[in-house]
């Protein structure tokens, strides 16, 4: 009996000792651990440039609320790392086609960021209908002379479409006296920035109350571009060569109806997923084109793509 109960007080005190390490070992193991994350990742306050401006205009940063939401947009799109980043990589690809644009126009180069916060120079749909890199909407599009239907939605060409943007900026800027009420003018209309001003008697945006979306909307602007000027003072590290690429290409003019585009692409020697990734305007496998107006189609380069036979 005296040795059954010896043997069970051994296991005891085997089983205690055995608890107490393993304990010890993830004590150690979580201490580790925390003191990895605190020396490997830090979030930092970021130091506002005492100079911001879009196109020439300053902003008041003195002014403790401009101070504040440009402190907020700041922050959000440096830590939104993977968004930055897709930002940078697009912007090597299609800037070189805005930027001269934009320049033809007498449009300041700082426009090429709204294009960035319209739609991360994606062609994307928003819930309101508006379209493509620009974020035209249908109405707007056809009053400056892009055509807009089921076949063809010329919102989707980047080149049509930043020269009507260039035409609408230039317009607003006209009407409303600087390029920052121009740009706030892109996202609230020509009509309502003039509104706001007149009843609330002030003469710029930053003197503005305004909705959350417009309110933000240049502090957005200004932020992308002090970002995407700047990369590594806000922590973006990237080679050339992990940048987007423009796959050279060239025109071919067509002014008659096109029956089948995976037939016209084959014999272009290309497929049809690659003619709509450089057409994304076509809506339609087809071209009905009964006005036989003169669309130019783009067609890249030979070698770029590995297309099967």
């Amino acid at each position: 009996m005296k040795m059954i109960k010896r043997a069970l007080v051994l296991m005891g005190l085997l089983s205690l000792t055995i608890l107490f390490i393993f304990a010890q070992q993830n004590a150690q193991t979580d201490e580790n651990f925390e003191k990895h994350l605190i020396n490997d990742y830090n979030v930092y306050a970021l130091q506002i440039p005492e100079n911001l401006d879009f196109a020439g205009e300053a902003l008041p940063l003195k002014d403790p609320d401009i101070y504040e939401r440009m402190d907020r947009e700041l922050l959000v799109n440096t830590y939104w790392q993977s968004n930055g980043l897709l930002m940078f990589k697009r912007a090597k690809k299609y800037f070189p086609i805005i930027e001269p644009i934009l320049a033809k126009h007498g449009v300041p180069d700082d426009f090429k960021y709204l294009a960035v916060i319209e739609s991360g120079l994606t062609n994307a749909v928003s819930p309101a209908g508006a379209r493509g890199v620009w974020q035209i909407m249908p109405a707007t599009a056809k009053e400056y002379g892009l055509e807009v239907n089921d076949n063809v939605d010329e919102r989707y060409n980047l080149e049509l479409s930043t020269e009507i943007a260039c035409d609408y900026l230039k317009k607003s800027k006209e009407k409303l006296g600087s390029w920052t009420l121009a740009a706030a003018a892109y996202n609230a209309g020509m009509s309502g920035i003039s509104r706001r001003l007149g009843e609330q008697k002030v003469t710029g945006y930053y003197d503005l109350l305004l909705g959350e979306e417009t309110g933000r909307y240049m502090f957005r602007i200004v932020a992308l571009k002090e970002i995407m000027s700047n990369p590594t003072k806000y922590g973006f590290n990237f080679r050339e060569k992990d940048l987007y690429k423009d796959v050279p290409t060239y025109k071919i003019m067509v002014d008659k109806p096109v029956s089948d585009f995976s037939t016209f692409a084959l014999e272009h020697k290309i497929n049809y997923k690659i003619l709509k990734l450089h057409n994304p305007w076509l809506r339609e496998p087809h071209l009905n084109n009964k006005s036989g107006k003169s669309y130019f189609i783009e067609i890249p380069q030979d070698g770029y793509y590995a297309v099967k036979p």
